[in-house]
């Protein structure tokens, strides 16, 4: 048999799962970072009211104290998705991340913004949706139900 015919080594397979899973894990920490600076300097921006923020809010027809609402979340979603552990805690700033850029997309098709004003609210979507589909294992919540097995047996009860 060739070289070419002979199934690969367990070590050469080893070699491309590890290699996928550092492409992996760069994936998310690029896409974690950029994230985390995008959130970072618009919470900031946001918080503090700067003039552009604030006529941008205004154009947009929404309260100037949502500022300050937001510009808080983002920085403790910031400080959750970059945290260890505390998962479901970082589904919930996942979650506020997306509702939040989705709605500034939303919120500018609704007043006929200019396709620039998409550019930043698009991006932190999809750096949003790249982090949370990359993150590592410890930082995902356990779904798997221990008591499953205990509902069935209450279902399988309460029919009877």
């Amino acid at each position: 048999m060739t070289k070419r015919n002979q199934p690969a080594s367990p070590s050469r397979s080893g070699f491309r799962q590890s290699k996928a899973g550092k492409a992996i894990k760069i994936t998310y920490w690029v896409a974690t970072l950029w994230l985390a600076l995008g959130m970072t300097s618009t919470g900031i921006v946001q918080f503090i009211k700067i003039k552009e923020e604030v006529d941008l809010f205004n154009r947009l027809g929404y309260p100037i104290y949502f500022l300050t609402i937001l510009g808080i979340w983002k920085l403790l979603g910031v400080i959750a998705v970059l945290i260890p552990k505390f998962p479901l805690l970082k589904e919930w700033a996942y979650a506020g991340f997306f509702f939040a850029m989705s709605g500034a997309i939303f919120s500018h098709a609704a007043s006929g913004s200019g396709a620039m004003d998409y550019f930043g609210p698009l991006l932190l979507l999809v750096l949003t949706v790249t982090s949370w589909y990359f993150r590592p294992e410890d930082r995902k919540v356990n779904l798997v139900n221990q008591h499953g097995s205990d509902r069935q047996t209450h279902s399988a009860q309460a029919t009877a």
